[in-house]
């Protein structure tokens, strides 16, 4: 028997799932129980293990407070097939700023980035950090 392997898409709205939830600092527990399962349920569709059908995406885009077309931005281009879907142009970047933006450092840049209201300010803090990682890449 073959392993099944996850669709690259259910992969990616799972962790777009994760990280709507840790933004919101809301448990796997209490998204379940809002949804009517299991948290392991919640931990499989993360996983992208199970797929999330179109009505319980609706209800999580509720329950999260973010519209539908959250949990597909940025999503890698798929061709359909009867074998699967292929990835076209998906270079791994994208999971791993997904990766990223939900652990715990990812969750507080992107919560004290949203606090600066100015827009000078924002630019400037952008201009500080790519220059910081340009540093690091160079050495």
């Amino acid at each position: 028997m073959k392993n099944k392997k996850p669709n690259p898409i259910d992969v990616y709205v799972g962790g777009r799932i994760k990280l709507r939830r840790n933004m919101l600092g809301l448990s796997q527990e209490k998204l379940g129980d809002a949804l009517g399962v299991t948290f392991q349920q919640v931990q499989k569709y993360e996983k992208g293990t199970n797929r999330v059908g179109a009505s319980r995406l609706q209800a999580v885009s509720k329950i999260l407070q973010t519209p539908v077309e959250f949990f597909f931005d940025g999503a890698p281009e798929v061709s359909g097939s009867s074998k699967g879907a292929e990835i076209l142009n998906m270079d791994n970047s994208s999971t791993k700023h997904l990766e990223f933006i939900a652990t715990t450092e990812g969750i507080k840049l992107n919560r004290s980035f949203a606090r600066i209201k100015n827009p000078k300010v924002r630019a400037k803090a952008l201009e500080l950090i790519k220059a910081m990682a340009d540093a690091d890449d160079n050495s």
